[in-house]
């Protein structure tokens, strides 16, 4: 059952850490709802190591561009763009070292988790439907991706979303759907490799067992096969569908939590 439970918890970290749907929601509501022993952050984050190697493999020629190893690679992303993630990733770096035990002792109520995904599931379709912009991934400024960068403190509360967050930021600052998702994620890397290294320094040798290295696995391939779902998707439809399926899961976990 712990092999099976870490395979599934893989594939959820995998799927709802792209999707605007809050992961960090699914990885404490699973074992909620079934009843299954919540392995902590330590475990979550560790996760986020599949969902790392996922968004590098997807975003491979990127950042082969941002990090300046393939210049001759014709790109569409702004110059300086490295400077821009690293300056927009510093708020939430700091958000995170300086609040992440009071997070993970006071922000996993289910009733707080329902709360914000219907709450943000709102804000995030509310600002995608009154953006009418359709600016490109390269015309973003260094002040746009710090407003973008400073959004992501507020995924530090479960539920929130931090793709959700970000790309409420960014279409709020007038990109396009699929270049506010891309943004999201190219900006998201650093975060998400620093929580796991911030994390990882409390992981013991009987942590790194087989349920462990399955759940990684399952991360990274459910992670792909969620960020090239998303990046089609977005091309041609509106963030409508995940605002239905945060309330639909936010009423499911109402029912649990009242019931």
């Amino acid at each position: 059952m712990e092999i099976l439970h870490s395979i599934i918890l893989g594939i959820t970290q995998g799927i709802s850490e792209f999707l605007p749907i809050s992961s960090s929601a699914h990885l404490v509501l699973l074992p909620y709802l079934f009843h299954w022993q919540y392995n902590g952050l330590v475990f979550d984050t560790a996760l986020h190591l599949g969902t790392v190697i996922a968004i590098i493999f997807y975003f491979y020629k990127d950042w082969l561009n941002i990090l300046g190893i393939q210049r001759s690679q014709p790109t569409d992303l702004p110059k300086n763009f490295l400077w821009q993630i690293i300056i927009a990733s510093i708020p939430a770096a700091i958000a995170g070292l300086i609040l992440e035990n009071y997070v993970e002792k006071y922000f996993h109520s289910p009733l707080l988790l329902a709360i914000n995904l219907i709450i943000f599931g709102i804000v995030l379709w509310a600002t995608d439907k009154m953006t009418q912009s359709k600016q490109e991934i390269g015309k973003i400024t260094f002040m746009q991706s710090l407003v973008v960068g400073i959004s992501q403190c507020i995924a530090l509360i479960p539920g929130v979303s931090r793709s959700g967050i970000t790309m409420i930021a960014s279409r709020g600052l007038g990109l396009k759907r699929d270049a506010a998702a891309r943004f999201s994620f190219l900006l998201g890397t650093p975060a998400m490799v620093g929580a796991f290294l911030i994390q990882s320094r409390k992981l013991g040798p009987s942590d790194l067992n087989l349920p462990f290295f399955l759940g990684v696995i399952f991360s990274a391939l459910a992670g792909f096969l969620a960020i090239k779902f998303l990046m089609n998707y977005l091309k041609k439809s509106s963030f409508s569908i995940f605002l239905w399926y945060r309330i639909i899961l936010a009423i499911i976990v109402l029912i649990v939590f009242f019931f």
